[in-house]
């Protein structure tokens, strides 16, 4: 190892330095490139995580639309070998702190490129990404109870006193009045001592599973650097994902709750329909739409679920489990092994639910006419104010017919009917979601794509009013869905809790 590099190549090593500083500065995409190495062994990290191929450097390149400005003041080079060293720069980024980026310097057939490089930048106070206004706390809970010490994340669709609901939509909180009462979901966590942290992101009014958002940014998903958090409850899973609440108050009406639990790897509940109470908050289909918690760990999912739920309403369920083999043509190859793995030793009994296309079309048809009902009028009289997607969704919405309306619920409660007949008091193992949680980079074609297969697999427990847990007992071989998800008999939603915590992790 030389003691140092001899001065043409360190002059060489530098110039590429500042050719790629330069590049970073003006989003030259193509130079980027070229300076980071090529291969499956390149590495970016930052607080975010680790991104690791060039591809995966490249397309997160692309989709983050230009690094934050910066002046570096510093720029020291640590030796390691002739074709090999370390460069490390002090940053000072326009918006103030100070910033500090170590890169891995390879020279290979005569030009120097980038093997490894870690970024580390001033945090930010408040991720705007994930909370829409926060305190310390925004609301204290009682002095005692049992979620004494434990911090709150509310999804942006639930009243706390004093302050406006967004819904996601920048033109919906401009026209919100301060909230004149607090919703009986967020009362009951702070009456058992929970403080509130803050009101975290929803997707707009939380017609979506992905947790993209076109006004506030795409709140970041700890568990897979580069992929989507999962919605609609996207805010309060990324503040219990980052450590910054302890619990998520969010709302499922097709897998709110269960989608970016998995996506994040953490706990869920969507609880049994008609459980919690939906008074002041935003809707969006209330025939489907429930209250949820998402945790880092069982027990405080069972604190945060057990302070909210009537106990004398609460039932004991049997460890007996049910599996649907129609639900497998709706997952990737790699969740649909894993979660084969994951059963095959729960002597689960395989069930017949049905046609899952049906299933699912009359959910979609009934959760639309709904939807449209709760906002249709709001949305006329504010053109422009939905992002793409979701202005999509509400324009289907918008043509549901009465008859077909009619046609669904009829279509509904039969099919109601005949699931409950099928599962009984059976616990319905199910994946969580489709696939791992898709890049941020990820074309609408193949979210509403992924959005599709996973409602197949979440409607189910809408259809029923059952509650269903997403657990993270099992990953795929990428990180980013977790599985399976108990769905267990209405208002077993405490005892489904306890099923899925004792569930062995299959390796």
């Amino acid at each position: 190892m030389p003691e140092s590099l001899q001065q043409p190549v360190r002059e060489a090593l530098l110039d590429a330095f500042w050719r790629y500083e330069r590049a970073l500065m003006s989003n030259d995409l193509d130079a980027l490139d070229v300076l980071f190495a090529p291969g499956d062994g390149t590495i970016r990290g930052d607080a975010a995580g680790i991104l690791v191929g060039h591809d995966a450097i490249s397309g997160f390149r692309k989709g983050r639309g230009g690094a934050p400005a910066r002046d570096v003041l510093h720029v020291q080079v640590i030796d390691i070998a002739d074709d090999a060293a370390l460069v490390i720069a002090v940053t000072a980024p326009l918006t103030g702190g100070r910033g500090q980026q170590s890169q891995l310097w390879r020279r290979v057939a005569g030009s120097w490129v980038v093997a490894a490089a870690h970024v580390s930048l001033p945090a930010p106070a408040v991720n705007s990404s994930i909370w829409r206004t926060v305190g310390t706390p925004l609301v204290a809970g009682a002095p005692t109870g049992a979620l004494l010490g434990e911090t709150v994340a509310v999804k942006d669709l639930f009243e706390v006193e004093g302050f406006p609901v967004g819904a996601g939509i920048p033109a919906y909180l401009a026209e919100s009045m301060p909230a004149t009462g607090t919703s009986p979901a967020v009362a009951s966590l702070l009456a058992a001592g929970a403080s509130i942290t803050g009101i975290a992101r929803t997707d707009e009014f939380a017609y979506s599973i992905a947790g993209r958002s076109p006004h506030y940014g795409t709140p970041p998903n700890p568990a897979v650097n580069g992929a989507v958090p999962g919605g609609s409850s996207s805010g309060p899973v990324s503040a219990v994902a980052t450590g910054q609440a302890s619990i998520g108050l969010g709302t499922d009406t097709a897998g709110s709750i269960r989608v970016p639990a998995s996506y994040q790897g953490l706990w869920g509940l969507r609880s049994t329909h008609g459980a919690v109470s939906m008074d002041r908050l935003v809707a969006l289909a209330p025939s489907f739409d429930t209250v949820g918690w998402i945790t880092r760990d069982a027990a405080t999912l069972l604190a945060a679920a057990g302070s909210s739920l009537d106990a004398q309403r609460q039932r004991a369920v049997e460890p007996r489990f049910v599996i649907a083999q129609a639900l497998a043509a709706h997952v990737e190859p790699g969740v649909g092994e894993a979660f084969g793995v994951a059963v095959a030793g729960l002597e689960a009994t395989e069930v017949d639910l049905g046609d899952i296309d049906d299933l699912f079309r009359t959910f979609r048809t009934v959760q639309a006419a709904e939807a449209w009902r709760t906002h249709g009028a709001w949305i006329e009289a504010h053109p422009g104010a939905l992002g793409e997607d979701v202005a999509a969704r509400f324009a289907f919405a918008s043509t549901i017919t009465a008859e077909q309306e009619s046609a669904g619920r009829a279509a509904l409660a039969t099919a109601r009917a005949r699931l409950e007949s099928v599962l009984g008091d059976s616990v319905l193992l199910v994946p969580s979601a489709s696939s791992i949680a898709p890049s941020v980079q990820a074309d609408a074609a193949l979210i509403e794509r992924t959005r599709q297969d996973t409602l197949r697999l979440t409607c189910i427990a809408g259809l029923t009013g059952r509650p269903a847990v997403s657990a993270p007992l099992l990953g795929v071989p990428q990180p980013g869905a977790l599985l399976p998800a108990p769905v267990g008999p209405r208002f077993a939603d405490l005892a489904v809790i306890g099923l899925a915590d004792g569930l062995t992790p299959t390796e």
